[in-house]
């Protein structure tokens, strides 16, 4: 398993991604580090330079393992269950419009609060519905291109829709593509996975992304989650992907990255 951390292309106000703005210089100080990779947030792939991207952190030695889009949600409340069907459909073809920068990355695109939440009066029910019909426009939009989707089990306080690997097992089973399965993250499985190990198990090979931060949201060792345990179930199901660490600027970005990746490669 490879290591990366998540970078944002540009200013973001989400605050468990660690670096924001300037590339080049985050890139460089990344992978003097020692890490394989950087996860990208990118909330519209239309403000990025794909072969710039490619320049800088391939230049690097570097992959670019998937893509976040949850700045779509956060900077601009583009949401796949939105009771407005201008906006849902809005959110669908931004979703759409990353998988040619994902194509050329080789990389996951990742389905974060973009879900969005149940607005008022609409009814769960009615959120899932809108929820699938929009994932199966997204995957089928990729088919025969190598792009993966990863829905993203997200704690009952930030979204209430599909919060626990059971909830989106069910959600894979009912979109019914071999592109799209689950991104897990163990900040989020604290909260609501009764036995993270359990569920790492039970998800097997249909995780296609995995995120780190501790109990806390710091960097993993800064709170009281088993790493050691959770890494060795997550090798055990074959997963070769990539370990991406998703965690608060604490105390600082710069001694978060390194703390964390010296923590990691020691287990």
């Amino acid at each position: 398993m490879k290591l990366g951390v998540v970078l944002s292309t540009h200013a973001a106000s989400f605050d468990a991604v660690a670096f924001k703005g300037d590339l080049e210089v985050n890139v460089a100080k990344i992978a003097g580090w020692g890490y394989d990779g950087v996860e990208l947030a990118i909330r519209d792939p239309r403000l990025v330079d794909a072969g710039e991207l490619q320049r800088v952190v391939g230049g690097h030695g570097m992959a670019v393992p998937a893509i976040g889009t949850g700045q779509a949600w956060g900077e601009e409340k583009l949401s796949f269950t939105s009771d407005n069907a201008a906006v849902r459909e809005a959110a669908i073809e931004r979703i759409k419009s990353h998988i040619p920068l994902a194509a050329r990355l080789d990389a996951v695109i990742i389905v974060g609060l973009i879900r969005g939440i149940t607005p008022p009066g609409q009814t769960h029910e009615r959120s899932m519905e809108y929820l699938v019909e929009a994932i199966r426009e997204c995957a089928a939009a990729a088919a025969g291109t190598g792009v993966r989707f990863a829905l993203e089990p997200l704690n009952r306080y930030e979204t209430d829709l599909v919060h626990t690997v059971a909830e989106g097992l069910d959600l894979v089973e009912r979109i019914g593509a071999d592109n799209f399965g689950l991104l897990l993250d163990t900040f989020h499985m604290n909260i609501e996975e009764p036995v993270i190990d359990d569920s790492i198990r039970a998800c097997g090979d249909r995780i296609f992304h995995f995120h780190v931060a501790d109990s806390n949201r710091w960097y993993p060792g800064a709170g009281h989650l088993d790493f050691r345990a959770i890494l060795g179930t997550l090798a055990a199901t074959g997963y070769q992907g990539f370990i991406s660490g998703e965690f608060k600027p604490l105390p600082d970005a710069d001694a978060a990255a390194q703390r964390s990746i010296a923590y990691l490669r020691r287990l």
